[in-house]
């Protein structure tokens, strides 16, 4: 009889434990230690009730989606809630110098006319030609640098 009432308390305990589960405080822990194993970083978690709240910045939404389901893949998590996940803005582009794009601009016109040999350097507004060319393609140089409408050419080539 004391045999059968010890298996039963036994049996009785064990189902209690596996019936309470993990607590809150572990399936965060479980989370972070997923996170920190899939490299996820940026990303809190707070775990209530079994419902993982998530929140921070990431990336982009690659990393959200990853994080979000490294999240359901713990044991004990009942959901996920990315609503608190926020993507971080795309930086925006910055435009070129009016120096750059003036020495684009005569680079690819030279470039059209299948002219080689030149180095063009444009500071403040002011193009700079060097290099060595054929002499016969000396003005069609100039004018190519003159059509961008530079402050100024400086004709430093080499004939």
């Amino acid at each position: 009889m004391r045999v059968k009432l010890l298996t039963f308390l036994t049996l009785a305990a064990a189902l209690f434990m596996i019936g309470c589960g993990k607590s809150d405080a572990d399936l965060t822990k479980a989370v972070n230690d997923k996170f920190a194993a899939e490299k996820i970083t940026g990303v809190t978690v707070a775990v209530k009730d079994g419902v993982a709240t998530l929140t921070g910045e990431v990336t982009d939404i690659t990393v959200k989606n990853k994080a979000e389901a490294a999240a359901k893949s713990v044991e004990g998590i009942k959901s996920v809630d990315g609503a608190g996940l926020k993507t971080k803005p795309l930086p925006t582009p910055e435009h070129p110098s009016p120096d750059k794009m003036l020495e684009g601009t005569i680079n690819e016109n030279l470039k059209k006319k299948n002219i080689t040999g030149v180095t063009v350097a444009v500071k403040d507004g002011e193009v700079t030609l060097t290099g060595t060319v054929d002499k016969a393609k000396v003005a069609e140089i100039m004018m190519v640098a003159n059509e961008a409408k530079p402050k100024k050419v400086i004709n430093n080539l080499n004939k």
